[in-house]
């Protein structure tokens, strides 16, 4: 039972990264990227208000640290994936997002010295093979002369971004609790995202482009994050975090039948050399060593 709950979220999370395509269509990236933090704003703070003002005076000395990881995870991640889904298509938005797990790995090693295992670091070639296949459309070494599409490179930069975020948020571990945490970061990211809504050409929110607001607010702000930390309240965050490993699978089949994308070889391939990288470094390649030994 409780495996659906991250499942669902995934699901959520991955319509979203189709939505910001779509919404390349109907609205500006900065408009979007504000007025989806606002309405998740306003739907958290009946729920969220009394409990932040509670505990205002032992939040406020972590209003620093809620800053970063508001403008780590909320305005650089999901700002440049919606400015990414002018220039790339949906199903390479879902494949780079699943290097951030291993983007995370990377981070800690560099930034935070903490060691690196030899099967981590296999997956991590992998992964890379995976990236440069997929990027290079199924040839590698044509990214020597045409070099990275602009929004496969937002992509990897938002997933840095993201996979940085991740990494603060769990040494940080904010001890508030879940809807707090959230709802703090979710109000320090309206307030940065301010200066980007004024850049947009247009803040119009045309009718086709309503639907992908109240999507992109609710569903992949509040609900999701909901089904997530209902994941792992009951199966932990190791098996909980295995799930995100479908975000990808899911986003390709939702852009296929919903924007008419073309799953090619190379996003099949690229996209199982980036999950298996992700699964060996995981710890995966244990577990398989151990499934040869048992058969054999």
């Amino acid at each position: 039972m409780y495996s659906l709950f991250p499942m669902l979220a995934v699901l959520i999370w991955s319509a979203n990264t189709v939505v910001s395509k779509a919404a390349a269509q109907a609205l500006d990236p900065a408009a979007i990227s504000f007025y989806r933090w606002l309405l998740a704003a306003l739907i958290l703070t009946p729920l969220s208000l009394r409990p932040a003002l509670r505990q205002w005076r032992a939040i406020r000395p972590w209003l620093g640290r809620f800053a970063v990881l508001a403008a780590l995870g909320m305005v650089m991640y999901q700002c440049l994936a919606y400015y990414a889904a002018h220039s790339t298509s949906a199903t390479n938005m879902g494949v780079i997002c699943a290097l951030i797990p291993l983007l995370g790995l990377a981070l800690n090693a560099v930034a935070f010295r903490q060691p690196v295992g030899a099967h981590a670091l296999f997956g991590v070639a992998v992964s890379l093979l995976g990236v440069l296949y997929l990027l290079g459309q199924g040839r590698p070494l044509k990214l020597l002369s045409g070099g990275v599409n602009r929004g496969d490179a937002l992509m990897l930069v938002g997933s840095l971004s993201y996979a940085l975020y991740g990494i603060l948020l769990r040494r940080w571990a904010p001890p508030f609790g879940s809807w707090t945490n959230l709802y703090i970061q979710v109000l320090l990211a309206v307030l940065m995202l301010v200066p980007v809504a004024l850049s947009a050409d247009s803040l119009a929110v045309p009718p086709q482009g309503a639907g992908l607001v109240a999507f992109a607010g609710i569903a992949s702000s509040v609900l999701a994050p909901y089904l997530w930390m209902r994941g792992i309240q009951g199966l932990g965050s190791e098996r909980t975090a295995i799930f995100m490993n479908l975000l990808p699978l899911f986003t390709a089949v939702i852009a296929s039948a919903l924007l008419g994308e073309t799953i090619h070889d190379y996003h099949w391939l690229g996209g199982g050399l980036i999950l298996l990288g992700v699964s060996l470094s995981q710890g995966g390649w244990a577990k398989l060593r151990g499934l040869v030994r048992s058969t054999a």
